[in-house]
Parts: C-alpha cells; sequence; structure tokens
C-alpha cells in the first residue's frame, strides 16, 4: 500500500516523546497499554523512530497522521459494510487494517483484524458478531487517542 504524503509541520521530537512515550523510558509498553494517550505498542513506535534519526524528516508525524486519517476512513466503510453484512469487504478492510495498524502499533487491532479475518474467509459471518464489535469499539479507542495527540490530526 503506498501513502501520499501531504506536507505536514514537524512534531517536536520531545512532543512525540510525550504523545507516545520514550523508547528508553524502561516502561513496558504493555502496562502502559490504552492509559490516556499511550495508545500504541513503544517497541514499534521506536522501530519507526529508527527510521528518521533525530526525527528529520518528521516520519513519525507523517506516518501517524496518515494512519489516522485511513483509520477515520476506514471506520466510516466499516460501519457500511457492516449495515450491508457485506461479508467481503469486511474482510478485505480487516485484511488491510490488520497490516497498517501492526506496523504503527496497534497490536490488539492487528490482531482483532486478523481474526476477524479468518472468520470472515471461512464465511462465518454470523458467529464473528462479537469480533466485529470489539474490532470496531478497538479502533475507535485507536482513533480517539490518536486524535487527541498534537501531530495526528487530520
Amino acid at each position: 500500500m503506498s501513502y501520499r504524503w501531504s506536507p505536514l509541520p514537524r512534531w517536536p521530537a520531545a512532543q512525540a516523546e510525550a504523545a507516545f512515550g520514550a523508547g528508553g523510558s524502561g516502561a513496558s509498553a504493555g502496562a502502559d497499554a490504552g492509559r490516556g494517550l499511550d495508545v500504541l505498542d513503544a517497541a514499534s513506535l521506536d522501530r519507526l523512530r529508527e527510521l528518521d534519526p533525530g526525527d528529520r524528516n518528521g516520519l513519525l508525524q507523517r506516518v501517524l497522521s496518515t494512519y489516522t486519517q485511513s483509520l477515520q476512513r476506514t471506520l466510516v466503510q466499516w460501519r457500511e459494510a457492516r449495515a450491508a453484512a457485506d461479508a467481503n469487504t469486511l474482510r478485505v478492510i480487516a485484511h488491510t487494517l490488520k497490516s497498517s495498524s501492526a506496523s504503527v502499533g496497534a497490536l490488539e487491532l492487528s490482531s482483532l483484524c486478523a481474526d476477524v479475518e479468518a472468520r470472515l474467509r471461512d464465511q462465518q459471518l454470523g458467529g464473528a458478531c462479537a469480533q466485529l464489535d470489539a474490532l470496531a469499539v478497538e479502533a475507535q479507542r485507536i482513533l480517539t487517542g490518536l486524535s487527541e495527540s498534537p501531530g495526528t490530526r487530520p
């Protein structure tokens, strides 16, 4: 999947660290998951930071901003497909979200997507209702956390 980058103001590294946790803080990613704005896995964020040492190109900000915008659009598509009971579209959306969510550290969402994708691949739409609901709730939790973070708002 290719992303089109739009020019965004740079996000100071201190703000990124405050919003998404310092890589070297010693805090466990699992212990902090879900608290405040810390909705993403710290190790995944560290891997993104390694791609842009010193945050010279604002890569982390751009990736998270793009992910936030994509997740907003995807949730609209998800609701429409769910209302139409369109299992194939739900499966494709789950597959797409699985990869993008894992890459930014939304690991619980990625795991839910994998489960939903497998169930829908096996034509189990009726048996996947709880997972469909859980996926939508987790996606909204991630979106809310990122939307409240400076630099990730569309």
